[in-house]
């Protein structure tokens, strides 16, 4: 996907532009190609950019430690303000207050759009917090007593102490 010039949208029929997305991001690690469409409007002060695709992506489970398939479906939508300002950061502050209506996505009006970019930052916010592998998941498997590994070190027998006697 190429990058967006943010002027060269309100070139286009309705200030709109659709974008086939059928390929691999870099950094992100699919089973299949991400495939959708991401849509950018040019609303004057912002650009509203919505996603509709869909992944396969292999994750690791946080209970057992196994790997499993995960299908990654991603239908969201962001307001990026528009702000003849936004790449200025020479002049700020090392420490400021900053508002809650403050936290917000801005360009430059005549700065650049990157849909692999914001593609890959909406991938990674919507993996699970909670990696599971399924409701059966057993957790992580036990080691019995005969599996024991021996201390090498011993600074760690007390702690084999411990394990042995419970």
């Amino acid at each position: 996907m190429e990058v967006i010039y943010i002027p060269q949208l309100l070139k286009t029929p309705e200030h709109k532009l659709e974008i086939p997305i059928d390929e691999c991001i870099a950094g992100i690690n699919t089973l299949t190609p991400i495939r959708g469409t991401i849509i950018v409007s040019h609303g004057g002060t912002f650009l509203e950019v919505t996603v509709n695709a869909h992944t396969i992506m292999t994750l690791s489970c946080d209970r057992c430690l196994q790997q499993y398939n995960h299908r990654l479906e991603l239908k969201n939508s962001e307001i990026i303000w528009l702000d003849k300002n936004a790449d200025e950061f020479e002049d700020l502050p090392l420490e400021r207050e900053v508002h809650v209506e403050d936290l917000s996505e801005s360009l430059p009006i005549d700065g650049h759009f990157d849909p692999n970019k914001w593609l890959y930052e909406q991938i990674c916010l919507s993996l699970p917090i909670r990696q599971i592998c399924g409701e059966n998941c057993t957790g992580a498997p036990e080691i019995k007593e005969e599996e024991t590994p021996t201390i090498i070190d011993s600074r760690w027998a007390s702690l084999q102490k411990l394990i042995v006697d419970n």
